[in-house]
């Protein structure tokens, strides 16, 4: 299991009031990892990264997708021991600058939970 397998994986087993479908998509490039649907009856996407740097590898299509669609997508990044939670409006940033210089939304898993059950 990858990285991002096992983010997903912790995400998952905290988050008992979304629900999740995992994106497995090889036709269109950028289409975020996750979708999630609330019980505000909301949905929204999120993007597992699992940084070993100080920077989240994006690839061109997922900033782009991010851009297209800038509202209810995110950047969920474990760096360091935190999982960190972007707006994908950031994700020029995320690619740009190094992480310890970036404001996420929310430093934890579980606050990140919170903040997406929220929406």
């Amino acid at each position: 299991m990858g990285p991002e397998a096992r983010l997903y994986k912790k995400l998952k087993s905290i988050s008992k009031d979304i629900i999740w479908t995992r994106l497995e998509n090889q036709s269109l490039f950028g289409t975020p990892d996750l979708l999630g649907y609330n019980s505000k009856c909301t949905f929204f996407t999120v993007e597992l990264k699992v940084a070993n740097g100080n920077k989240a590898r994006l690839s061109p299509h997922q900033v782009s997708f991010h851009f297209q669609h800038p509202k209810n997508s995110f950047v969920l990044v474990e760096w360091k021991g935190k999982c960190l939670l972007f707006e994908g409006k950031q994700s020029l940033a995320l690619v740009d600058s190094p992480l310890s210089s970036l404001d996420p939304i929310v430093d934890s898993l579980e606050d990140c939970v919170k903040y997406l059950s929220s929406l």
